[in-house]
């Protein structure tokens, strides 16, 4: 008999949620067949079978949270042989004479009873073990701190007053973690009329956490600017056919904003950064994240490398990461690692909108809807041409509102004249 355990996936991923049994109890499977569809905080992932045989037991249902290493199920190897000689098997149980199973149930108590008495003996003798200063035997004391939980950090393992004080004050941190759950008290709250509770999905809940710790983490800005889409329209109309002809694949806007945002990137490498520590990581690397809406909430594949990429290679590779989004088949490999990300709210209609950070990462550029509007000219004239809002979110402790303001006039500049973006791309 083999357990059915829940895979390493990730080293990011430690937990995750059941998302649908592929097999049901008594199904045969072969090793590498899918057991499970698994969802995470980033993807759902298929766990397989490690072993041949006959699924017996499915321990853990749909919908319930299991960390890496759980047990869900059992698998009998020899699940073909087993399920012939159950019915040899079952006439024997049945003649078992009733009076024989009675010593047995007598001898349970008592040997549970004894097993307390062992674990408390040898707890106890654990605690006796203890190698502490004096003053840190009084300063447990006086603290109430119980010396076999404290962590020295003398590597010969005795305690020591600073190891005290540091076990206190965790205890402390760890009492206040109580009140920062107040917003829970939600979930009992009863209504008089109508309403519908619905289990907020893992990759739910991570995006709301994330979403919230951005906003107390980062010193989050954004700063808007417009861009007149009339010569990225022109172009497009003018090259569509023949790129698609060539090419396989539409020219849309995406491909523009991605190849000016790497452009404008490379002028201004701090939105191009994190900090890690006291340290800031400026990448030499361009990947950059597309927001992609599905069913179960936005995530962000990442172009690798756009910068290598000419603007057919960038719309085939937006064009992939955004099926394999929506029909649910992202790796966490297409997730992890972007230097920037781009979002555009303007498919949905959205007019103009301050962008969350995807952190670490310390800019994202907003795309809105295109507008026709009355816009005054150099000449002073008035023309209706097509415009959009652009919105660029970072963080502050990094960059300085003067560079995250050019930055945006770079993009803007390269929009409205993208021929000179297509001979740079």
């Amino acid at each position: 008999m083999q357990d059915i355990k829940i895979p390493e996936l990730a080293e990011s991923i430690t937990e995750g949620t059941i998302a649908e049994w592929l097999v049901k109890e008594g199904d045969k499977v072969e090793k590498g067949d899918p057991l499970i569809e698994l969802e995470t905080d980033k993807v759902n992932v298929e766990v397989n079978s490690e072993f041949s045989g006959v699924i017996t037991e499915i321990a853990v249902a749909e919908g319930e949270d299991v960390t890496v290493g759980d047990v869900v199920g059992k698998l009998d190897e020899n699940g073909e042989a087993v399920a012939a000689s159950a019915p040899a098997e079952e006439p024997k149980k049945a003649e078992a004479p009733a009076k024989e199973e009675a010593p047995a149930k007598e001898e349970t108590p008592s040997a549970q009873s004894e097993t307390p008495k062992a674990e408390e003996q040898q707890a106890a003798a654990e605690k006796s073990e203890v190698i502490a200063s004096p003053a840190a035997r009084k300063r447990a004391r006086e603290l109430n701190i119980d010396l076999s939980t404290v962590s020295p950090v003398d590597p010969l393992g005795r305690v020591r007053p600073e190891d005290v004080e540091r076990a206190a004050a965790q205890l402390v941190e760890s009492a206040k973690q109580p009140k920062q759950e107040a917003p829970k008290q939600q979930e009992t709250t009863e209504f008089t009329k109508p309403v519908e509770r619905v289990k907020m999905t893992r990759r739910r809940q991570t995006i709301a956490k994330n979403l919230v710790n951005v906003q107390h983490e980062a010193a989050m800005l954004t700063t808007f600017n417009e861009v007149d889409m009339s010569a990225v329209m022109k172009l497009r109309a003018e090259r569509k056919d023949k790129f698609q002809e060539k090419h396989g694949v539409k020219l849309g806007f995406m491909s523009f904003f991605t190849k000016a945002v790497v452009g404008a990137l490379k002028e201004f490498p701090l939105l191009n950064a994190e900090i890690q520590g006291n340290e800031l990581v400026i990448k030499k690397f361009y990947d950059i994240g597309i927001a992609v809406s599905t069913e179960e909430g936005l995530v962000v594949p990442v172009v690798r490398d756009a910068d290598r990429l000419d603007f057919a290679g960038v719309e085939k590779e937006i064009m992939n990461l955004g099926l394999k989004a929506r029909e649910n088949k992202l790796a966490l490999s297409d997730l992890q690692g972007g230097t920037f990300s781009i979002t555009n709210g303007g498919i949905f209609g959205s007019m103009l909108s301050t962008p969350i950070l995807n952190a670490p990462q310390v800019g994202i550029l907003g795309m809105h809807n295109i507008v026709k509007r009355a816009v005054v000219m150099p000449d002073d004239s008035i023309e209706v041409r097509p415009m959009m809002y652009l919105a660029l979110s970072y963080d502050h402790r990094i960059v300085d509102g003067k560079d995250a303001v050019q930055f945006l006039v770079r993009i803007k500049q390269m929009l409205e004249d993208p021929y000179d973006l297509l001979l740079e791309g």
